[in-house]
């Protein structure tokens, strides 16, 4: 008989949003050489606000995401816009976290999953 299921890791020998510790690490270019996409048409930005929407897809993180993240960037670029003039609610606050969480944006989110900034001499 094999030993019981153990309910804090149903699915993994490791817990849930832990990296392996085989898994390497994954090293990100200092800035993403990937053009960015247009500013999606329904968004009615300022010139700053385009700007952070270029910033953003400049960012290392970039390299790791795809067409489909546009819309989490653009609710991002718009959210902060909120939090910076005092006009966001609790909800778009915590929405903005969990944003910047989901896109690596920050050393705790980056930590978790597992990528790393290079200076752009990594192999």
């Amino acid at each position: 008989m094999g030993r019981p299921r153990n309910p804090s890791a149903p699915y993994s020998r490791f817990r849930s949003g832990a990296a392996s510790p085989a898994t390497k690490a994954v090293v990100l270019p200092p800035e993403c050489p990937y053009d960015p996409p247009p500013v999606p048409a329904y968004v009615d930005w300022d010139d700053d606000q385009r700007a952070r929407w270029d910033d953003l897809w400049k960012s290392p993180q970039a390299t790791m995401w795809d067409q489909s993240a546009a819309v989490v960037v653009a609710v991002l670029v718009t959210y902060e816009r909120a939090i910076l003039t005092g006009s966001a609610s609790a909800w778009q606050a915590q929405e903005w976290r969990y944003a910047t969480t989901a896109l690596g944006l920050t050393p705790k989110a980056l930590q978790k999953l597992n990528w790393t900034i290079g200076d752009g001499n990594d192999n």
